[in-house]
């Protein structure tokens, strides 16, 4: 299991889907605020017009979620930390 160095943050960011597509949606959290997730994990799921994504932890620590299930992002926002 790979964590962060100590002190460090790994951002989970919303990643481009298309050309055409400039938000996505966060439609669920599979894992709750505070929780200790592993790499590789699936942590959230994306929904766009055209496709519906899931996003892995990229890292092993704690999840602090940003921002919450039904709300609209821009592609490339930061919507979680793990630290």
């Amino acid at each position: 299991m790979v964590a962060p160095i100590p002190g460090e943050v790994v951002e989970l960011k919303v990643p481009a889907a298309g050309e055409s597509i400039t938000s996505a949606n966060v439609a669920k959290w599979r894992k709750n605020d505070g929780e200790q997730v592993v790499k590789g994990e699936v942590l959230v799921t994306l929904e766009t017009d055209k496709v519906s994504n899931e996003l892995e932890a990229p890292a092993a620590g704690r999840l602090k979620i940003i921002t919450p299930e039904g709300e609209e992002v821009t592609i490339g926002a930061v919507i979680a930390t793990i630290d």
